[in-house]
C-alpha cells in the first residue's frame, strides 16, 4: 500500500521522505521538472511535485536521462488521458530494457572471465606451495 501525499511538503520533508538532497531538489527545479509554490524564501512541493519527483527518480533508476524525463513528464497534459504520454514510456522503456540487457550480458561475460583468471591464479599459487612444501 502507498502512502498518502501530504497537500505541501517542504525542501527538508522532501529530502527525508525521497531520499534526497536540497540541492537536487533545487537542481530538479533549475531544469523545469519540479514547481514548488514560494511563501518567501520558503518552497512548497505540492502533491503534483511529489509525484514528479517519484518519476524522476524512477525513470533515473532504468537510465533515462533527465531530458527524456522533462519530455514524459510534459506529456501528462495533453488532454488524451495520458496515452501519449504512456505509449511514449513504452517506446523508450524498451531502448533502455534492450541497453540493460545488454549492459548484462556484457558484465556476465567480464565476471566469467574474471573467475577463469582467478581460479587460474588460484591454481598457480597451490602448485607453487606445493613446490615449496617438497622441496
Amino acid at each position: 500500500m502507498t502512502e498518502p501525499i501530504e497537500p505541501t511538503m517542504t525542501i527538508r520533508q522532501m529530502c527525508e521522505k525521497y531520499n534526497v538532497t536540497a540541492r537536487a531538489l533545487r537542481f530538479y527545479e533549475g531544469k523545469e521538472l519540479l514547481f514548488p509554490v514560494r511563501q518567501g524564501t520558503k518552497r512548497l512541493f505540492t502533491r503534483r511535485d511529489q509525484a514528479r519527483l517519484k518519476l524522476i527518480l524512477r525513470g533515473k533508476r532504468f537510465g533515462f536521462s533527465l531530458e527524456e524525463i522533462r519530455q514524459l513528464l510534459d506529456l501528462y497534459d495533453m488532454g488524451d488521458q495520458q496515452a501519449t504520454q504512456l505509449a511514449k514510456t513504452h517506446e523508450l522503456a524498451q531502448v533502455h530494457l534492450e541497453e540493460m540487457k545488454a549492459q548484462r550480458a556484457e558484465l556476465d561475460e567480464a565476471i566469467a572471465e574474471l573467475q577463469a583468471e582467478m581460479d587460474w591464479g588460484a591454481k598457480q599459487l597451490a602448485e607453487l606451495k606445493e613446490t615449496e612444501t617438497t622441496a
